[in-house]
């Protein structure tokens, strides 16, 4: 027995009973509350179910309750009906089967508004089953890696029932509690849950990858728990000045404290702090934490109210969801009508995040489920899901094929950018159900196949002679809203010049033309200008193959206020490296005799050029030089 523990029992001799005197304390239909995730009293608990087994007329059904269970749950076993009726704030991979099959209970309910249930009296607990670390000489034992709902469970609880353990760190915050308010203590040392994640999944490291494009250096952080959130943090070390205020505290977040990648430097709130409510992690984690300055548990009231996220400047929220449908709700509670975890706080979260000043909520989720087989972006959520976020609360979709920006989009935008992001296999389906639920253009094209997938590796950003940094990519199915919004913004002298014609109409037909493409035929690339998450068209290329004669006719044109920036020129060398990597022999372009800028372009490009004027055009071959000629 440790020292401090040997000096607690001379001053509390009455606290220190048998197992078996404590639980006698229990009577028929008490509600008992176990601390949650990894620092469940793993001994406690088993000690409880033993005693029953051996007592079997000792109490009838009392009502176990958690907020989650990561251990073992021996109380939703079916055989121990009689005497234990789980229930729980959200469901865990151990008491999933019992809650489906109707033999345990799940309340939902935002994990903010938790402790305000137990503070009420709206649920109240007879007894409460803890874990704490060692007392300190003050007096108090700290509840280490559960402040979340513990605190609030054991200051409304008749009987407190601790487990003392050596392992259990000592964290700052507000989990700590006097020993004189604790009616029996167990001292039994024993290993903390552990909580471990491998990501080596190439499909959640393009998650990871992408959503790492989302977060800026200085931004506060919330991540959930799981492979995808884990990715997504081994995707951060090129930041700097990140913060943290999270409902989860985990290995990853804490490599990246010691890294110096988060500093909490610029947090609006609890600056210079890394605040959660509980921990999941390693062994190495949680001594980390022990006795940390730099670490602040607070209850989950405070963490995960969103009113207190709302006023975090710069708030990501990023979580993960079962499934969404094309208008932009999603469900990360159930698959259909059987529940499959629960609310928790990601709903509180995301809503705080919206709420913050220039804060993101994203929503990150592999495309697809069960080996492939299942697409998790859905014409419409499954008869009987919950929507967990509504179309309001999310601003950015990530799958392991892109971003999609939701936020201020209509629902035929939405729907055209989520089945952009959806796995290749599935978007003919997603585009056919979008027609039949009117969500889309009724005469919305699409490829399928390799023609048709979005060919993101060449991608790659440029900088313009006016010190602007411009992204140049292919054009995606979701670009029409772009385009649109881009030949309407050029004059009627830049489209004459780069169409030939006063047609002053660009028509869903013309731009569907120019957004829905077969890569492998032709190619559309954009130079794109984003300033606080708005992207802008600034310029298009585009160059169409001739299979005959193995080259391909190109054009671009540049909206009127970047003209002379340089913008033309960095899309026709761009689709020249393009042309080239695709063995293509050169170009050919018309352009009408007084467009100087465009003819400017060309002859500056180092192309052998052969001219033929005709009717004010000029009617231009040009070959690269540094491939044979047929």
């Amino acid at each position: 027995m440790h020292e401090k523990v040997k000096a607690l029992k001379e001053q509390y001799p009455d606290k220190f009973m048998s197992e078996g005197y404590i639980f006698k304390r229990i009577r028929r239909g008490d509600k008992i509350f176990i601390s949650t995730g990894c620092g469940q009293p793993q001994h406690l608990v088993k000690a409880l179910v033993e005693y029953v087994e051996s007592n079997p007329t000792a109490f009838y059904d009392a009502e176990v309750c958690h907020m989650w269970t990561l251990g073992v749950a021996p109380y939703a076993d079916e055989k121990l009906k009689e005497y234990f009726r789980h229930n729980s704030f959200f469901v865990s991979d151990s008491t999933r089967d019992a809650v489906n099959r109707g033999i345990a209970d799940y309340t939902p309910i935002f994990l903010s508004q938790i402790p305000g249930l137990f503070y009420r009296r709206l649920v109240h607990f007879d007894v409460a089953l803890i874990q704490t670390s060692l007392p300190d000489k003050s007096g108090y034992v700290s509840l280490g890696i559960n402040a979340d709902v513990t605190k609030s469970a054991v200051e409304n609880a008749d009987l407190i029932i601790a487990q003392v353990n050596v392992n259990m760190p000592r964290v700052p915050g507000d989990g700590f509690i006097p020993v004189k308010d604790i009616d029996f203590i167990v001292p039994y040392d024993e290993p903390l849950l552990e909580y471990r994640v491998e990501v080596d999944d190439v499909v959640i490291q393009q998650i990871g990858k992408y959503v790492s494009y989302l977060v800026e250096d200085g931004d506060t952080l919330q991540v959930g728990y799981g492979s995808t959130p884990n990715a997504i943090l081994s995707h951060l070390d090129n930041k700097k000045h990140l913060g943290i205020h999270t409902e989860l505290l985990s290995d990853g977040i804490v490599e990246l404290i010691k890294k110096g990648v988060i500093d909490n430097s610029r947090k609006t709130l609890n600056r210079g702090r890394t605040v959660a409510t509980f921990c999941m992690g390693t062994k190495e984690t949680y001594e980390f934490l022990d006795n940390n300055p730099a670490i602040e548990f607070r209850t989950v009231d405070f963490t995960n109210s969103p009113s207190v996220i709302s006023r975090q400047d710069n708030m990501i929220a990023i979580n993960s969801a079962l499934e969404v449908d094309l208008t932009g709700q999603a469900t990360s509670e159930s698959i259909g009508r059987s529940f499959f975890r629960g609310i928790g706080g990601q709903a509180d979260f995301m809503r705080g995040a919206v709420w913050a000043r220039n804060g993101k909520s994203i929503l990150a989720l592999p495309s697809t489920a069960q080996n492939g087989e299942v697409s998790r972006i859905v014409p419409l959520l499954e008869q009987g899901a919950a929507i967990t976020f509504n179309r309001g609360d999310i601003h950015y979709i990530v799958t392991e094929f892109g971003i999609a920006y939701l936020h201020g989009k209509n629902i035929r935008e939405r729907a055209m950018e989520l089945i952009s992001i959806a796995h290749p296999r599935f978007r003919p389906w997603l585009v056919e159900e979008a027609k039949k639920l009117n969500f889309i253009y009724g005469d919305q094209a699409f490829i399928a196949g390799k023609g048709g997938e979005y060919p993101e590796h060449i991608e790659t950003y440029r900088t313009v002679k006016s010190g602007e940094e411009i992204l140049l990519r292919p054009v995606k199915i979701s670009d029409e809203p772009l385009l649109k919004d881009f030949f309407y913004s050029l004059s009627d002298e830049s489209l004459q010049r780069r169409f030939m014609s006063m047609k002053k109409s660009i028509p869903h037909a013309r731009l569907q033309e120019l957004v829905v493409i077969d890569y492998t035929r032709e190619m559309v690339i954009l130079a794109v200008h984003t300033v606080e998450e708005i992207e802008e068209v600034i310029g298009i290329g585009q160059y169409s193959i001739d299979e005959v004669s193995h080259t391909a006719d190109v054009a671009f044109a540049v909206r009127d206020e970047w003209q002379g920036k340089g913008i033309g020129t960095e899309l026709l060398k761009f689709l020249t490296t393009l042309a080239k990597k695709r063995g293509l022999l050169g170009f050919t372009a018309d352009v009408l005799a007084d467009n100087w800028g465009m003819l400017r372009v060309f002859n500056k490009m180092g192309f052998d050029v052969e001219k033929h004027f005709d009717a004010g055009v000029y009617e231009l071959k040009m070959t690269f030089k540094d491939v044979p000629k047929r």
